[in-house]
């Protein structure tokens, strides 16, 4: 904190219509006494075109590491190749591993079909897919690495249960596809129900995550809190705030043990920038946000009932406006100063929830670890010979084994194709090659060194390997499809 008692923050305009609604939201700040400091850098399209391909200047993270707090209005990413996202460049540089996102509906203000709604998701932010790992493997085959870990799933499911607590939530639900994913979804939902039991006065259940999202389409009242992982809650975020009745109200928080991030989840609408149009109302959420995470809840209250008071009286911007429910429909200046000049009022019929300030955040948990042996490799093999029989396939590639390392499997996508695989499985050129150790003996790198070589050696073109371990004894990998 500033010497005068003020917060520094780290401020970017944006491009597109995010210099007008930063412009608008800093001017609410302002009028309702926000205690901030802010610290202007320049990150998003100007950057971009400047060759920086990150989004951000490399003198901007020293703001960013000595504020701890970052308000960012919408950027343009420019399209093509070799330009990174700068929101998954700045969540896993600064690890802000909790994504945000609060989603209430408004009704009859903002008519969404759905009254009542007062949830937040809680997804995961740094791992899963998003760890943008990929391979084309074959001609025809390409891989994306699903990448979980033990830390990452206890500390987001752990800061979705202290968020709840802290809000004064009744319920968490988790999201996997553990039924399918039973290594990766399976660790995310083990460390749910091993961590819930510490928070025996909050209600719990899991949903699978296909029909979790229907319902959430269908019935969103029914859902509290609910903790996933990064793909799953990244879609849940984007339903759940078509929901709402607008996106454009829907703000959203990345939180890291050392600093985070504020902003609306919507993009930067080029198409009506500099026309005085926008609604500033996902970003001034956002501060609202901030303004709690900084320990400012008194200053976040006056803007959040000043804003629901003016939404209440009719003023609305464009994408808002409803006839029988608008009194105003209003340009970005005129909503500002409608919500400034509503500070110290409040709402009578639309209801906000109070609490919710910082979480702490206790440091990534370490297990002791296990006893792990290796007791077997898959070889994945680009093969495309003849009509792509995977039983001239298993006899060749059998003759690579070893009395200590015997071909167990052959999987193409998945599924079981020797031995006794089935005709109409169709075939692609990729192929998972399962050679397995017998019970209780393990295997050695040199062992699989030598396998590798006699793989070579038939002719094969091998193109990686995962190595089968258990770890105190029990498997860490799956079985084939139909094995």
């Amino acid at each position: 904190m500033a010497a005068d008692g003020a917060t520094p923050i780290t401020v970017a305009w944006g491009d597109g219509i995010g210099p007008e609604i930063m412009g608008a939201t800093l001017s609410v700040l302002e009028a309702a006494g926000a205690r901030i400091r802010p610290e202007f850098i320049e990150v998003g399209e100007k950057v971009y075109r400047r060759g920086i391909t990150s989004g951000i200047e490399p003198g901007a993270w020293a703001s960013l590491r000595r504020t701890g707090v970052f308000l960012k209005a919408p950027i343009t990413t420019p399209q093509g190749k070799g330009v990174k996202s700068l929101n998954v460049t700045i969540r896993k540089t600064l690890s802000l591993f909790a994504n945000v996102r609060p989603v209430v509906t408004y009704d009859p203000f903002v008519p969404s079909g759905h009254p009542g709604v007062d949830l937040v998701i809680v997804r995961e932010n740094e791992e899963d897919l998003y760890a943008g790992i990929e391979h084309r493997q074959t001609p025809e085959v390409s891989q994306c690495l699903k990448l979980v870990s033990e830390p990452g799933c206890a500390r987001i499911v752990r800061y979705a249960f202290d968020l709840a607590r802290a809000q004064g939530r009744k319920r968490v639900t988790c999201m996997t596809k553990d039924n399918i994913m039973k290594v990766t979804d399976g660790q995310f939902h083990r460390a749910f129900d091993r961590i819930k039991a510490g928070y025996p006065e909050l209600e719990t259940d899991h949903a699978i995550i296909d029909i979790g999202a229907g319902r959430m389409a269908a019935s969103p009242g029914r859902f509290d809190v609910v903790v996933t992982g990064n793909l799953y809650g990244d879609i849940l975020s984007d339903i759940a705030a078509e929901i709402s009745g607008s996106v454009g109200l829907c703000p959203s928080a990345n939180i890291g043990e050392h600093c985070a991030m504020f902003e609306a989840i919507h993009g930067s609408a080029p198409d009506i920038a500099g026309q005085g149009v926008a609604n500033p109302s996902g970003l001034l959420l956002a501060a609202v946000m901030m303004l709690r995470h900084i320990g400012q809840a008194d200053v976040a209250d006056r803007v959040h009932d000043a804003w629901l008071k003016t939404l209440e009286d009719g003023l609305h911007t464009a994408d808002l406006a409803r006839a029988g429910v608008t009194a105003t429909v209003c340009d970005t200046q005129t909503f500002t100063q409608a919500i400034i000049a509503r500070l110290g009022e409040r709402p009578s019929q639309l209801w906000r929830r109070g609490g919710g300030g910082q979480v702490a955040i206790a440091p990534a948990p370490r297990a002791p670890r296990p006893r792990k042996a290796m007791v077997g490799v898959d070889v994945f093999l680009d093969w495309d010979e003849g009509d792509r029989d995977a039983e001239v396939l298993g006899r060749r590639l059998a003759q690579c084994g070893a009395p200590g390392l015997a071909l167990q499997m052959i999987t193409n996508r998945g599924v079981l194709v020797w031995p006794n695989g089935h005709p109409e499985t169709f075939r692609t050129d990729h192929w998972r090659c399962r050679f397995h150790a017998p019970a209780d003996q393990a295997i050695d790198h040199g062992d699989l060194l030598a396998l590798l070589e006699r793989v070579r050696a038939h002719g094969f073109d091998f193109i990686k390997i995962e190595t089968l371990c258990t770890f105190d004894g029990q498997p860490g990998y799956s079985l084939g499809q139909g094995q």
